[in-house]
């Protein structure tokens, strides 16, 4: 039997890739919010990161999904992202 192709993502972070499952999307959409995107898939540009707080921790102070985004993104996403990776 064939395998199943597993989708890889490139944490914008870390510039690594991993399995889709093990990062979360973040997402500009185009009303102009951010978003956290649990279902991978709403409508918009959107930024992969990797489920680890220390990961999150470096996005956070480097604002390098503000860049990916080309918006601000706000406390409220940041604290989104960080109660996902604590689940």
């Amino acid at each position: 039997m064939k395998q199943k192709k597993i989708p890889m993502r490139t944490c914008v972070v870390t510039k690594e890739k991993y399995p889709k499952k093990e990062l979360i999307r973040v997402v500009r959409t185009p009303e102009n919010t951010v978003v956290v995107d649990e279902t991978g898939k709403v409508n918009g540009h959107g930024a992969y990161i990797k489920k680890d707080i220390e990961v999150l921790n470096s996005a956070k102070k480097t604002k390098v999904l503000d860049r990916f985004l080309e918006i601000e993104v706000n406390e409220e996403v940041y604290n989104e992202l960080e109660n996902i990776i604590n689940e």
